[in-house]
Order: structure tokens, then sequence, then C-alpha cells
């Protein structure tokens, strides 16, 4: 690993890749706040950001598609007092700042006043900006990014003469960086980058074809998994799913394999945000120090984390951010809140304006010998789940309900394929009915979690 730091905030040169500095950014951000304080607003915030990138993708051992993506932006927001405008520009021209700031102030003017809206509290701002080691650029052209998609996909079609086609395969690299600042005193931005290699095979013929997919993404390109082992497995779960069946309708134990469990994670996150909160729209109203979850089960927050893909030094209004343990023995011991919602709520911002960041969820029972094999014994007689369909959560009143597909197990052993079957149940339910958490912890996004056990749900079949 080839060690590496974050150029200092004052260079004037731009980073690899990037047509604008750090030092560009911030003249233009503070030129927008100048121009908006000229002009009569209470406060005011500005970013500026630009983002760019390559992704290539094959089919069949055939180039399909080269796109190189390149974008900016000055963004700004203005208050007149308890009102609020925004608006945003890609030229970055003195006449196009200054046309922008006073969009913006137009809308707040005939906005109608939000006693909630504001900057954060001028005491909750970061000032000290650790680095967190999220940019690492890849130097890689077109045809090497093809040469790679390409050895990912014939590994996956080399696997199992039973693998007949290919929905492609695909290796992205992109990056982005910001400025922004703030009239309560917040200054301070990063660039990070994220990259991937997937694909996505199919096996078998005629009426029996199932198709799955794989992928690997990292900050570092380093890191990524080798083409030719995510396009291996891939096949592997692909081929693993022919001869699929369905199933009599049955209430039943449910283990959701590792990457799906994140999902609930993240249902548990959107249950406990500010927004949905003081909308009134979760299940889960008024939880603060109660139990929503078995006391075995444990969620930490770490916003710290090196090259994690949700790590952040601070939010999106410039408020600090800080781990902390949300969920301790199965009791919320806080919320993820905004400056608004929390004003909104009576409460006090946690520095998730913008969302989670790198959430575990554990379980104290869990043993390192908790592997994917040993989940499927401790469910039994049930069903494993690798994929789910539809969007069917109710986050009002917690009601579950998705299409699915498997495999039926049987005495802790993997007894056939199944498919067109519906999952349901409701998410109040499932979070209290977690039984274990596997020790096989897949990072999903900002979200990283074993796979896991609900002690019963309503599997519908034929």
């Amino acid at each position: 690993m080839k060690p590496h730091s974050n150029p200092p905030s004052t260079s004037d040169k731009a980073l690899p890749g990037f047509s604008h500095s750090r030092a560009q950014f911030e003249a233009l951000v503070d030129s927008a706040l100048a121009h908006a304080k000229k002009i009569g607003a209470t406060d005011a915030a500005a970013e500026a950001s630009e983002g760019c990138g390559l992704s290539v993708s094959v089919r069949k051992g055939e180039l399909e598609n080269v796109e190189r993506n390149r974008d900016k932006s000055l963004g700004v927001s203005i208050y007149v007092g308890k009102r609020r405008g925004s608006a945003s520009t890609s030229d970055f021209s003195q006449a196009a700042i200054e046309r922008t700031v006073q969009a913006a102030f137009d809308i707040a003017r005939f906005t109608a006043e939000d006693p909630m809206a504001g900057l954060p509290d001028a005491d909750l701002i970061a000032h000290e900006h650790r680095d967190l080691d999220l940019f690492h650029p890849w130097a890689i052209n077109s045809e090497q990014a093809a040469e790679l998609a390409l050895r990912c996909e014939a590994a996956a079609l080399q696997t199992d003469a039973r693998i007949t086609n290919s929905e492609g395969a695909a290796v992205s690299a992109q990056q982005s960086h910001f400025f922004s600042a703030h009239t309560h005193g917040f200054r301070g931005g990063y660039a990070s980058s994220r990259h991937s290699v997937s694909v996505a095979p199919i096996a078998g013929t005629g009426e029996d074809m199932q198709r799955d997919a794989w992928y690997s993404s990292m900050r570092h390109p380093d890191e990524l998994a080798a083409p030719e082992v995510v396009g291996r497995y891939a096949a592997e779960r692909a081929l693993s799913r022919l001869h699929g069946r369905k199933i009599r309708t049955v209430s039943c134990p449910v283990l959701f394999e590792s990457p799906l469990a994140s999902g609930l994670l993240g249902g548990l996150v959107h249950a406990l945000s500010g927004g949905a909160l003081y909308r009134k729209s979760s299940f889960l109203m008024d939880s603060l120090c109660k139990q929503v979850l078995p006391a075995h089960v444990q969620v930490l927050e770490d916003p710290f984390v090196l090259r994690g893909k949700g790590s952040s030094p601070f939010d999106e209004e410039g408020v600090k951010t800080s781990a902390r343990q949300l969920i301790h023995d199965g009791k919320v011991q806080g919320y993820f809140l905004s400056s608004y919602s929390a004003r909104k709520l009576g409460m006090t911002t946690t520095g998730n304006a913008g969302g989670s960041h790198n959430l575990v969820m554990t379980s104290t029972q869990t043993r390192a010998q908790d592997d994917l094999k040993a989940m499927l014994k401790k469910l039994g007689t049930g069903l494993f789940v690798i994929e789910l369909m539809g969007q069917g959560i109710n986050y009002v009143t917690g009601d579950y309900s998705r299409g699915a597909s498997g495999f039926w197990v049987e005495k802790g052993e993997i007894a056939y394929p199944v498919q067109e079957i519906t999952i349901a149940g409701n998410m109040k339910d499932m979070l209290m009915g977690i039984q274990a958490i596997g020790a096989d912890a897949y990072n999903y996004g900002a979200k990283s979690v074993g796979s896991v056990l609900i002690n019963r749900m309503k599997v519908a079949g034929a």
C-alpha cells in the first residue's frame, strides 16, 4: 500500500484529474458569500464542486460503451430572516455567480417564513478536519478499463459451460472534490474517489435461466477484488439458482444474506431519521431510549473510518461529526438529525445532514466461527434469501412485503433453490425478531452487517 496524504488546503494547483483547484473553489465560494452580504442576505452558504470519471462496459467479449463524465456546480443558499432560497449554476464567471446569488435572494424574499430555517449554530461547526484518506484517483484509460472488464466477464463465462450468456461487465473510476462555507463560520472541503468492477452473468437455457451479479467497490483501486474473482463468484451465484422451485405458503424463519441484511439496517435508519420523525411518518415514533431490537443487538456509527464509504469529518451543513453508539443493547440512543429536523423536534443536530456515516450492526452473541454455514445451521428449516425485488415497505406502519428468491433450507443444509415467492411481515416485528447476526459481515455502501436471521416471517408461494 502506497502512503498517501491529501494536498494542503492552500494549494493553488488542481488535484489529479480535476480542472479546478481548491484555491479556485475557495475564491468562488467567497465571492458568492460576499455578494450575498452586499445585497442584504441575513446569512448565506455556498458550495463549489467538481466531479469526473470514466465508465466502460463490455458484453460477450465486445466493447459496448465508453463514457466520460465531467460536471461542476456552484450552489448557493440565502437566508433573509427565516426565509430561505437556493439556486445553482455551472457557470463560474463572476456575472453568473452574482446572478445565482440574486436568484436565491429573490426566491428567499418571496418564500413563506419558516421559524426552523437557518444555518446550524456556530458552536456546532467543525473547525478541525482530519484527513480520512478518501482520495485515491485511478490513473486508468479506457483501453485498460475495457481489458479489466473483459477479464471479469471472461472469468464468469469460463466458470461452467452452463454460463451461457451475460448482461455485461463494467469498470468505473470516479472522483470528486468540493469546498463549502457559510456565514456561521464554517469553511471546509475535501476530495474523494470511488471505483468499481462488476459483472452480471446468465446461467441456463430455455425456460430455466437465472441471472445474478456481483461487484467490488472501493475508494482505492488497489483494494478492488481481482476481476477474475468477481467474475467467478457472480457465475457461481447464477449457477446455484438453476432449477428453482415454487414453494407452498408457510410461516418460517428467514435468513437474509449479508448484502440484503444491510437493507434492514437501512430501514432502521429511515425510521430514526429526523425528516420521517417530525413528519410523523415513521413506524418508530418516540423510540428514544426504547427497545426496538433484541438486547444482543448493537449499532455503531463511526464517521472517521479511514477510506470508509460513509466517512466525513463534517456533515453537509459543516457540523462536526462524531462516533456514537446508535443502538445499545437493543435500545435507541439517538436519531439521525440535521439542524432543521432537530429544531422541528426540539433537539440538537447529530451531524447527520446528508445521511448516516459508516454504520455497523453486530450481536454480542456472534462468535468468530459464525460464518454462513453456521448461520444456515441456526436457521434449521426455513428460507435463505439472496435477492429481493420491489420496494414494498410502508415506513409509516412498518408493513413489509417484497418479492424474493433464494434457497429452501432443511436441517441446516440448502435443499434447493426457490423463486417467485413473496416474504411479508412488519418491520417492528422483524427487528425485534432478529435471532442472530453472522460473522460474515459485508460492507454495502456505508453499512456493514453480517447475515441476519429473523425468527418468523410469512412466505407466500404457489
